[in-house]
C-alpha cells in the first residue's frame, strides 16, 4: 500500500510520519519538498506528484491556519485550505484512492453550550473557517472515496502552540490574562495521528466515508488550560515569573483579534467512537504527556 502524506512538518503531519509508517510505503512531502512538488500553491504541480506516484492513499495534513492572517490573505487561505483539498479529491477519485482530510470546529459559529454533532449546519465566522468548509464541500462533491476529521484545539511536542506560548510568556511576563469564554477541548496530534492510522488498518472493516468529529474527552476553556499548564509546570520545578493561581481570567471582549472566534467549540465525537469501537483519552492526558516532553525537551 502507498500512501502519499501532504503537509509531513506541521504538528499533526510530524506524528503521521510515525503512525502511518508501519502500514505501507509512506512518502511524506512538505511545501519545501524537492523530489516531488508538496506546495499546495502549485496546484499543477501537486496534480503531477499524485498522478506520478500514483497512490493508494492520500493523506492532508497541509493547510492555511494562520487564523488572523487569513482575514488580510483570503485568496492563499481559500487556495490552500479548499482548491488544494478540491484538486486531491478529483486525482483520489481518478485513482480510486482514499482521501484522508483535517478540518475544524471553526466550520461552526459557536453559539449555544452543546457540542456540535456532523450534521449540525456549518456557518463560519470567519475566513480561516469559512476556506476549511469550502475544502470540506469540495471533497464531498468530487465523489471519492473520504475520510474528514473535524478536530480543534491542536497541540504537539514539535511546532508551536497554546502550551509552548503559555510556559514562554509565564517565563517573560510579571502577569498573565487569559480569555475564560470560549470552550473547547485541547487535542493532541498525536492522538490524531493514531485514530488515522486505526481507521486506514489493513484488514479492519473500513470506515464509511463523511466527516467524524475527532477530539480528545472533556472540555475546558483557555484560562483553564493555562491553569492546567503551569501547574503541571511547577510540579516539574519549571521557573516560572506568572503561577498557576495568579492568572487573570478574561472575557473575548478585552482581547480583540482580527478574526472572531467561537465561543463553542465543542464537538461531539459519540460517531466515530461507535464506528471505530473505541475511546478517547481526557484532554488532560495528552496535555501533561506533551507538558513534559515540552519541559525535559529544555
Amino acid at each position: 500500500m502507498k500512501i502519499l502524506l501532504f503537509g509531513k512538518n506541521g504538528q499533526v503531519g510530524w506524528e503521521l510520519q510515525r503512525s502511518l509508517t508501519p502500514l505501507g510505503d509512506l512518502i511524506a512531502l512538505s511545501s519545501n519538498s524537492t523530489d516531488y512538488c508538496g506546495d499546495f500553491r502549485d496546484l499543477s504541480g501537486i496534480q503531477r506528484t499524485i498522478r506520478t506516484l500514483k497512490p493508494n492513499i492520500i493523506v492532508n495534513a497541509a493547510a492555511y491556519t494562520a487564523v488572523d492572517k487569513a482575514e488580510q490573505e483570503p485568496a492563499l487561505a481559500r487556495t490552500l485550505n479548499a482548491e488544494a483539498p478540491g484538486l486531491l479529491a478529483q486525482e483520489a477519485s481518478h485513482l480510486n484512492a482514499r482521501l484522508v482530510h483535517y478540518s475544524t470546529d471553526y466550520v461552526f459559529n459557536g453559539s449555544g453550550d452543546r457540542p456540535f454533532v456532523e450534521t449540525d449546519p456549518p456557518e463560519p465566522l470567519n475566513v480561516y473557517g469559512q476556506t476549511k468548509l469550502e475544502g470540506e464541500q469540495h471533497i464531498h462533491a468530487s465523489g471519492c472515496s473520504h475520510l474528514i476529521f473535524r478536530t480543534s484545539w491542536v497541540y504537539a511536542t514539535f511546532g508551536n502552540n497554546f502550551i509552548k506560548t503559555i510556559l514562554r510568556l509565564a517565563q517573560q511576563r510579571d502577569s498573565l490574562k487569559i480569555v475564560n469564554d470560549q470552550i473547547g477541548s485541547p487535542t493532541g496530534a498525536e492522538l490524531i495521528a493514531d485514530i488515522t492510522a486505526y481507521a486506514l488498518l489493513p484488514g479492519r472493516q473500513p470506515l464509511a466515508n463523511g466527516i467524524y468529529h475527532l477530539t480528545a474527552n472533556g472540555y475546558t476553556s483557555w484560562f483553564e488550560y493555562a491553569q492546567v499548564i503551569l501547574a503541571g509546570a511547577e510540579a516539574s520545578n519549571y521557573p516560572l515569573k506568572v503561577h498557576s493561581g495568579s492568572l487573570q481570567p478574561i472575557p473575548t471582549s478585552e482581547f480583540p483579534l482580527p478574526a472572531q472566534r467561537p465561543f463553542n467549540s465543542r464537538l461531539d465525537t459519540g460517531k466515530l467512537k461507535q464506528a471505530m469501537g473505541l475511546q478517547l483519552s481526557d484532554w488532560q492526558t495528552g496535555v501533561q504527556r506533551t507538558l513534559t516532553e515540552i519541559i525535559s525537551g529544555n
